[in-house]
């Protein structure tokens, strides 16, 4: 069973060095999301996802983490995390740390030991086979690099050596069983870095690549799934209140391994990656041509079927129903903004689902204005992905309000087109993007029936009409197409609207939904 608070908890995704400059460096700080929570709080956000935060030497924007225990230099301090963790609860937000569980920097104390020739306790806390010409059958590996004779496994980019959680099966004389006292001794560290900061105030994890510890692990059941296990076990005796997101993507899985909610990650093969960026049709990563095919749900008239979600989406929700919950999220720090193909009316729409569906939402900061996306160089190994890690834009002042540091200063460049959206203009304007998700959001935790656990079902998935499901009581509908729709059905709503973008109404025995329109009716 998830954790209990998750029931009416929608999330906000910080990337924390793009987020708010309170020290005028240019790179966004810890005191920048404690003074910026009052606006979280009002945009209806009452749990906050924070991406890595700890000392690192940033090859991978903090995902090659240095150092568990410690909040790198340019954030802040410890105690300023430990703050923010009590500023926030007084304000009812729930804060999850980014842990990465499967590698660690180069520069981690544990690998500068496990490197060294003579054995010590850390010299099988990482991966390493037993020759320096010794390949890894298959696995990615660094040779030459290091005192002792072997060559290390790599968990993703060549900064990035794996932790040793085991091999489900061993094949090699290198390779250590999930039972040997190295691999052991890799989850009881980990877990020591989970205690750490819950006992701080953190409020639980977003877990980084969850499915990636025991190597030779093809289903993950056996391996990967019973570490999981294992770690859950400890939270509910020692935190039973902490929550653990997986970066995962296969829903039935995480959550039988212990997890209360697993990303739907709109990546090549998931359903959710039709809704508002069609990855079938897209080139992926920065290859991504803005003339490429599009079928797109929520794209104005791309052909879009919302069954090409719901066949894979209704799976997983039967399958998962009461053992934790899906989480949809509007973007995050990894994948294109949904600006750089949708405009804002289309927008406005793809929000308006994504947060009355069940589970637990996620909304990356700077979607709630539809920040751009913004082709610019790599940076810290970003890659494609930087043009969505551009800083916050606030106001029309100075670096739209992120940092007072002079703009070649700023970690990022910010959009400096005219037309650059902002929460200082859009606050103003009461059908703007901003307002819309304030809106939406608000009714989402008045209302029982359109939080995490109330029912899903859908009632009109025709071609041709309004896709109308239902969730408790109440109907929601939405026409993302460029003309009228309308749908006789058995039971129909009393025509009160709760909320609407366009507009949508019951007249004549019938639910009449305008073009582009989305409405919430009892």
């Amino acid at each position: 069973m998830a954790a209990k608070w998750l029931k009416d908890t929608v999330f906000y995704e910080i990337y924390p060095q793009s987020f708010n400059d309170t020290n005028g460096d240019g790179i966004g700080d810890i005191n920048g999301i404690t003074e910026k929570l009052d606006y979280i709080k009002k945009l209806g956000c009452n749990a906050l996802w924070i991406n890595p935060c700890y000392d690192s030497p940033f090859k991978d924007a903090g995902y090659d983490v240095r150092d568990y225990k410690k909040v790198a230099p340019r954030y802040g301090t410890n105690e300023d995390l430990f703050n923010l963790f009590e500023e926030a609860h007084k304000k009812g937000i729930k804060v999850l740390l980014d842990l990465v569980p499967g590698h660690t920097s180069e520069e981690h104390e544990w690998f500068r030991q496990s490197q060294k020739a003579e054995d010590n306790e850390y010299s099988d806390r990482f991966i390493w086979t037993d020759f320096c010409f010794k390949g890894a059958n298959g696995l990615p590996y660094v040779g030459g690099e290091s005192e002792r004779s072997g060559c290390y496994i790599l968990n993703f980019f060549k900064c990035q050596p794996a932790l040793n959680y085991g091999f489900l099966n061993v094949t090699e004389p290198w390779q250590k069983s999930m039972s040997d006292p190295a691999a052991i001794a890799t989850r009881e560290a980990m877990k020591d870095v989970m205690r750490f900061w819950l006992s701080h105030g953190c409020d639980g994890f977003r877990v980084d690549m969850a499915s990636s510890l025991v190597k030779n692990d093809d289903d993950k059941k056996s391996g990967t799934s019973a570490i999981w296990r294992d770690v859950r076990r400890m939270l509910d005796l020692e935190f039973p209140e902490a929550a653990m997101v997986a970066e995962w993507s296969n829903p039935p899985l995480a959550l039988r391994a212990g997890y209360d909610m697993d990303f739907c990650l709109n990546s090549m093969g998931s359903g959710y990656s039709t809704l508002m960026r069609d990855y079938y049709n897209h080139v992926y990563g920065e290859q991504v041509q803005k003339n490429a095919e599009d079928h797109s749900y929520f794209k104005k008239d791309a052909g879009g079927s919302i069954n090409r979600f719901l066949d894979q989406y209704m799976d997983w929700y039967e399958d998962t129903k009461g053992i934790g919950y899906m989480s949809l999220l509007t973007c995050n720090h990894d994948t294109l903004r949904p600006s750089y193909n949708l405009d804002e009316r289309e927008l406005k729409l793809a929000y308006s689902f994504i947060f009355t569906l069940p589970g637990v939402p996620f909304l990356y900061y700077g979607d709630e204005i539809g920040m751009k996306y913004l082709a610019i160089p790599t940076n810290e190994g970003g890659y494609f992905r930087t043009g969505s890690r551009t800083p916050m834009q606030w106001s029309s002042g100075e670096n739209l309000g992120f940092s007072e540091a002079p703009a070649d200063k700023l970690y990022l460049p910010v959009d400096c087109d005219k037309d650059a959206p902002t929460v200082e203009s859009q606050e103003k304007d009461e059908n703007s993007l901003l307002n819309t998700v304030k809106k939406i959001l608000a009714l989402r935790h008045s209302e029982e029936s359109l939080q995490a656990d109330a029912e899903f079902v859908p009632v009109c998935t025709e071609e041709n009409k309004p896709f109308v499901y239902k969730r408790g009581e109440l109907f929601c509908m939405v026409n993302p197409t460029g003309k009228p729709l309308e749908v006789s059905l058995n039971e129909m709503p009393n025509g009160e609207v709760l909320y609407k973008v366009g507009d949508a109404k019951v007249a004549d025995g019938k639910l009449l939904v305008d073009a582009q329109s989305f409405a919430v009716m009892r």
